[in-house]
């Protein structure tokens, strides 16, 4: 457990919570007698928080779009593929448990179980550690991975973020170009933006300016939690 928390980002006070996060509704099944419990309840108080802090995130951030909008962004930013890949980013799958059946049968790489821990987890590190905590293993894990800088193109994250972080005094901003890949045609740069010295957000876009503002967009995200 200790590796898969260096990986959250978070230590559990009640490791028993994290335990649970990675059990399946088959292992649990098999040693009841045990005591084991599946993920299923986290996975359903996790589901709403996932969805209150995408809510927050597209109201804070988003102040032009309508409701109607900002729905189907929301089910867009925080759907089965965005969580699937967070935890493929994680290595969620190395720490499951599964029953004899659920293993042999592909389980550990199953697009659904993988989502579904994601939001397990997301209730366990609120339940320990509360909704702060939640929200940004959200922000970094989830949302991270989501199109976030393709919900309002037009955005000056830049400028928010300038305006955000020099409100308590002058404070120094650098975007760092830290990685490229792709071809000449179709590159792909990444970025960091740190404050006075210490990184706050990273992204990564087609153009060196769009990586930039997606740098700034999650570096937002992160400081507002």
């Amino acid at each position: 457990m200790q590796t898969l928390e260096s990986r959250i980002g978070y230590r559990f006070k009640n490791k028993k919570l994290l335990e649970t996060a990675m059990t399946h509704s088959s292992y649990a099944n098999e040693r009841h007698a045990e005591g084991a419990e599946s993920y299923e309840r986290l996975e359903f108080l996790g589901d709403s928080i996932l969805g209150l802090t995408t809510a927050e995130f597209l109201y804070r951030h988003e102040p032009s779009l309508p409701e109607g909008r900002m729905t189907r962004l929301r089910a867009e930013l925080v759907c089965e593929t965005s969580l699937h890949k967070a935890a493929l980013a994680l290595g969620l799958g190395e720490f499951m448990r599964l029953g004899r059946g659920e293993e042999m049968t592909g389980g550990r790489e199953r697009t659904s179980i993988l989502a579904d821990m994601v939001e397990s987890t997301i209730a366990a590190i609120y339940l320990d550690g509360g909704i702060d905590e939640a929200k940004r293993f959200i922000m970094e894990h989830v949302l991270n991975n989501a199109e976030i800088g393709e919900v309002h193109p037009s955005a000056d994250y830049k400028t928010a973020l300038q305006e955000y972080v020099q409100r308590d005094g002058e404070c120094q901003i650098r975007y760092e170009l830290v990685g490229e890949s792709g071809p000449d045609h179709n590159k792909t740069f990444t970025f960091s933006v740190s404050v006075n010295g210490k990184t706050v957000g990273e992204g990564s876009g087609r153009t060196k300016k769009e990586a930039e503002q997606m740098a700034a967009c999650r570096a937002l995200a992160l400081l507002q939690v």
